[in-house]
């Protein structure tokens, strides 16, 4: 039998779930328990047989409000039939009421929306069952209701017994089983509904609706997008899809191209996701979703704007537009092409196994304002047995190098785009730079494994944390020796680095600390070198697998960092002021520390993370902090000034600023850049502040000509 939005028949349909009842149905993702449904023709106003069905949970265990309010037990579950069984005998059961009295269409009529937006579809998703059509279409018989007698409750106050009351009919609790009483009052309701009683004369003709599947589409950033029909979900699986999303909110309508994955500085994905639905009612059912579960992880659900959407998913490149045109397409992102790469090639790579809808028309590269390839280009496929084989081909060589493929969605192209054609002609720093003295102190390089790698630290772990979990190993860290690893939104990542006086002080402490307790949380303590630490405080990764290269330095280019660095920015450029980064006050912990807490208290990077972090921005450390100098805060002026002074270093005007111009014309010169200035302040009468960087710093940086401005 099919459901129709014009069907003479209603199936009144209630449930309950192992969990909350009422207005929180749904939300603690409690599976269904209970199934209670009765066939009402709406012409002659007759009904079928009244139908009441157990439901065998995987969790038998109940909650006491579903045991009080239900009276059910999980030993009276336990001899129910799955919820596959359950909603085949439905099936057959409606099928052969309907028969009965001579109609073959039916819609469901429920109370509310959340058995079947936020129960029956998720359950079903979530198990891998295939509902059929005439779940995605129902009455609501609150809305309906309301429609019927404007003067009655509002709709969020509305309830049977409320409805009931309405009408003037009587409810006996008592006297009825759970959800019997429930769909015969809502029988009765209908059925006064349909009589003379009401305003005027009501019809059951526009039910709410269930999508099928979500729309993909591009969004343009003049669109205007309500902050009442946004959330932002936090905590996805780095791998997952848009069609991942959009299956965890089954049940609700998300909007076309609604569902818009974030990106990190790195352009990978940092686990959040912002998306729009069709309206605010939509939205406040997902927020009910807080904390439900893809897979093995929950999934945090917050509010979020309109404006926040748009900057995410907005675009305004015609050439994007036209790109995305093209409906109904699998879209795939190449990551890691070489920089010469053509259309052709791309072609070649994927092969006549994967064609691309439109050939050379299904491919996008990524590039920046100059027009320079990014290595990243979007492929459309025209169905999804394409886009898998093109999967397939993930870390196969292209030339000389691996390319990663990956699923995308057209939010992503947008935001990619944004991200590359918005990049500034003058990289800004994430926070002033203050007046600077040369650091006393610099992150170790080489070979020697005078270091220690503290990994799983707890997200609320402070350098107070660490150096408690320390004990006496304390005395042996340098001074300025524990560097925070931060991830790209300037929180704790889990990981610290702690050089120490010597490899054998190293190797005791990693004996010593490993899987050491720290508040609820063990951490793992690992020996490693300088060079170790300063690929990871740098972007790279250090795992089982070996050291991978940040991600903005090409391994050969690493090499030729490491011995170039001091010649590419002076060694003023390193300092910058973090208060985000400050631990809190401490109180200084030996007399042996005067000596070293003597010391001008400076907040300070060191000169290579400084040059690197004008490409790259996904981590970078915290100041390096001492034991002795734990409760330090940035120095005022003066104290600055006197150690400049006695360092007989010269200093940045104060305040100083410090910017980069990158891809300045060969023949630029000073007036030329003055002049691009134009408007801003600089150091009056003082053009030494121009720097122009070496031409071994310029080998490195792969730039034709870079100044440095202070």
């Amino acid at each position: 039998m099919t459901a129709s939005s014009h069907s003479d028949s209603v199936v009144v349909l209630f449930g309950a779930t192992a969990g909350a009842y009422g207005a929180k149905l749904g939300s603690d993702e409690r599976e269904l328990i209970l199934l209670v449904w009765q066939v009402v023709d709406l012409h002659s106003k007759k009904v079928g047989t009244l139908h009441k069905c157990l439901v065998k949970a995987d969790n038998l265990e109940l909650s006491d409000q579903c045991q009080e309010v239900t009276g059910l037990t999980p030993e009276g579950l336990s001899k129910a039939e799955p919820l596959d069984q359950v909603l085949q005998q439905f099936s057959q059961l409606v099928s052969s009421d309907l028969k009965a009295l001579g109609r073959n269409s039916y819609t469901f009529c429920t109370d509310g929306q959340l058995l079947v937006r936020q129960v029956l579809h998720p359950e079903a998703s979530k198990k891998n069952l295939l509902l059929s059509d005439s779940f995605y279409s129902f009455y609501d018989l609150r809305k309906e209701f309301h429609n019927c007698y404007p003067n009655s409750a509002s709709l969020k106050d509305q309830t049977i017994q409320s409805m009931a009351e309405y009408i003037g009919f009587a409810i006996d609790e008592t006297e009825e089983d759970f959800g019997v009483w429930q769909v015969k009052a809502m029988v009765a309701i209908i059925f006064n509904m349909l009589s003379d009683t009401c305003v005027s004369d009501h019809t059951f003709t526009d039910p709410e609706t269930v999508k099928y599947k979500y729309e993909t589409g591009p969004c343009s950033k003049s669109e205007t997008v309500d902050s009442e029909t946004v959330i932002r979900a936090r905590g996805l699986p780095w791998q997952s899809s848009d069609q991942d999303i959009a299956r965890f909110f089954k049940g609700l309508n998300i909007a076309k191209g609604g569902v818009a994955l974030c990106l990190n500085a790195q352009g990978r994905r940092n686990g959040e996701a912002l998306v729009r639905f069709v309206n605010s009612e939509q939205k406040d059912l997902a927020l009910e979703r807080h904390k439900h579960h893809m897979g093995s992880r929950y999934i945090e659900v917050y509010k979020a704007t309109g404006e926040e959407f748009l900057k995410i998913a907005g675009g305004t490149s015609n050439e994007v537009a036209q790109f995305l045109s093209k409906e109904n397409q699998v879209i795939i992102r190449m990551r890691g092409l070489p920089f010469t790469a053509t259309p052709e090639d791309v072609l070649g790579f994927l092969g006549p196994e994967c064609p691309v809808t439109g050939g050379k028309e299904g491919l996008l590269f990524v590039k920046y304002p100059d027009g320079r390839p990014t290595g990243d280009a979007f492929v459309l496929f025209a169905c999804e047995e394409y886009a898998q084989n093109a999967l397939k081909k993930h870390k196969e060589i292209l030339g000389k190098r691996y390319i990663e493929l990956f699923r995308s969605t057209a939010a992503e192209v947008q935001q990619v785009l944004n991200r590359y054609m918005s990049t500034p002609l003058i990289p800004t720093l994430p926070t002033p730079i203050i007046p600077v003295i040369p650091p006393p102190y610099t992150i170790a390089a080489g070979n020697i494994r005078d270091c220690v790698r503290l990994r799983g630290l707890p997200y609320t772990a402070g350098i107070d944390d660490i150096l408690e979990f320390m004990g006496d190993a304390t005395v042996d860290i340098k001074p300025h020796g524990v560097h925070m690893v931060l991830n790209q939104q300037g929180r704790p990542s889990g990981d610290a680095f702690i050089q120490m006086k010597s490899s054998d002080r190293a190797f005791l402490v990693a004996q010593k600390c490993h899987k050491k307790m720290m508040k609820d949380r063990y951490v793992e303590v690992f020996q490693c070198s300088g060079e170790e630490m300063n690929f990871v405080l740098m972007g790279g990764t250090l795992n089982r697998s070996g050291l991978s290269p940040p991600p903005c330095l090409s391994p050969p280019a690493y090499t030729a960092f490491q011995t170039a660095a001091a010649a590419m920015l002076p060694a003023e450029a390193a300092l910058y002021q973090s208060q985000a980064l400050l631990p809190p006050s401490r109180t200084q912990q030996a007399s042996a520390a005067a000596a070293v807490a003597a010391t001008p208290a400076v907040t300070y990077y060191p000169a290579q993370a400084a040059q690197l972090y004008m490409n790259y921005t996904a981590y970078y450390p915290s100041p390096p902090v001492s034991p002795t100098t734990v409760g330090y805060i940035a120095a005022p002026p003066a104290a600055v000034a006197a150690a400049a002074s006695a360092a007989h270093t010269p200093m940045l005007p104060q305040p100083g600023a410090l910017v980069r111009m990158q891809g300045l014309p060969y023949n630029a010169g000073m007036k030329e850049i003055l002049s691009f200035f134009q408007g801003y302040q600089y150091a009056p009468d003082d053009y030494s502040g121009l720097v122009q960087l070496s031409d071994q710093s310029r080998s490195v940086l792969q730039a034709p000509k870079e100044w440095v401005c202070l």
